[in-house]
């Protein structure tokens, strides 16, 4: 009886000092950190009234607040964590945990706690975007994610945008286009998903409506990327002379590639001005070796075959197999040699070597065709 007496004395003597240790706080004081974003003396003060043996998920949580909110990710996740140890299933805990972990390069713990969030509550836009934003574009988990959370949301720009650039990279264009369209319509203002959508909509060959939204983009921002989506749309319209004009803009601001340089010569040889084409065929060459380059080197063959320079085509042709047998040339070569050199024995060859190259059958139909019947002509004649 007497040390069951001691026993209630000693809690009750706990319980009065750690009340007076609560009525000891000066909330103004506390107040006035907070008003002026002083949380590292914020998170010192309370410690100093609470101590640091505290078993208040309330308290912890403020605590860890306070060290989290003046950059101490450290102090932070301690108290946040003995508050988990208290609350388990508190969400604010579980993200401020995940967010700390997430900070200080944790993935995998971060990825935990998340993770328990999910289990909690399964419709939780948030954790799924934070789980996106987590894993790697190789990770098949993150698009799991974001289809979940354009799901919860789809009107959300960030989750748009990404969820739409692994679409694309998927080759789901109709899809992706699909997803910015309506994240779109519900922020017209969103320069940053109507810059995302253009290259998509260029795929999808819906080149009035990359002109349109192109230029309206262009007339406040002159950002390079929508420079060279607004003229792949005008090249594909056949307005070359725009697409041009659009496309040397580039060149002024130091921001053309071999992409934009080869779509300018297309666009000079679509209006029969050979000279430019062949000015920026070479162009195209230079600006970098690539698996284009021997289509660069057809292209440029074909420009000088076209201007009746066939010397030159043929020295072309024959510098683009030096990179790659492409089918193509072996064909421009047998044609050259056929219908412009008259020479039997040597189109019979570029003929074979053409299919030889295994061309597309169903792309290269009407060329193979062609190839196979006058191979058999060439024969007669030889």
């Amino acid at each position: 009886m007497k040390r069951f007496l001691s026993l209630l004395f000693f809690l009750f003597m706990v319980a009065a000092l750690f009340a007076q240790q609560k009525s000891s706080l000066d909330k103004e004081k506390l107040f006035d950190f907070y008003q002026n974003q002083k949380y590292a003396e914020a998170a010192k003060y309370l410690t100093s009234i609470y101590g640091e043996d505290i078993n208040d998920a309330k308290i912890l949580i403020q605590i860890g607040y306070c060290y989290l909110m003046s950059g101490n990710n450290v102090e932070a996740e301690k108290f946040y964590t003995k508050a988990y140890a208290q609350q388990p299933q508190n969400l604010p805990i579980l993200f401020s945990l995940g967010n700390i972990n997430w900070k200080r390069g944790n993935a995998d713990k971060a990825k935990l706690y998340y993770g328990e969030i999910i289990k909690i509550d399964s419709n939780n836009f948030t954790v799924y975007k934070l789980l996106a934003d987590i894993l790697t574009t190789k990770d098949s988990l993150r698009s799991v994610y974001l289809i979940k959370a354009n799901k919860l949301n789809p009107t959300e720009a960030d989750v748009a945008y990404d969820l739409a650039d692994l679409y694309a990279n998927l080759q789901k264009h109709a899809i992706a286009y699909k997803t910015l369209q309506i994240a779109i319509a519900a922020d017209t203002g969103n320069i940053v998903l109507k810059k995302a959508i253009l290259p998509i909509a260029n795929f999808l060959k819906k080149y009035n409506e990359v002109i349109l939204e192109g230029e309206k983009i262009l007339q406040v921002n002159q950002d390079a990327a929508v420079i060279k989506d607004v003229a792949k749309a005008y090249y594909f319209t056949k307005d070359y002379e725009k697409a041009i004009a659009k496309f040397k803009i580039l060149e002024t601001l130091a921001m053309q590639n071999e992409a934009t340089l080869y779509y300018t010569s297309l666009s000079y040889r679509a209006l029969k001005n050979y000279q430019a084409a062949v000015i920026y065929t070479k162009k195209t060459i230079e600006e970098g070796i690539s698996d284009n380059t021997s289509n660069y080197y057809a292209l440029l063959g074909l420009v000088y075959e076209e201007s009746e320079k066939l010397s030159l085509a043929n020295s072309a042709y024959k510098k683009g197999l030096e990179f790659k047998a492409e089918p193509n040339i072996y064909y421009r070569l047998a044609l050259l040699y056929d219908l412009k050199y008259k020479e039997v024995k040597q189109a019979s060859k570029y003929y074979n070597l053409y299919l030889k190259s295994k061309p597309n059958p169903i792309k290269d139909k009407d060329e193979i065709k062609y190839v196979k019947s006058r191979m058999e002509e060439l024969k007669i004649l030889d």
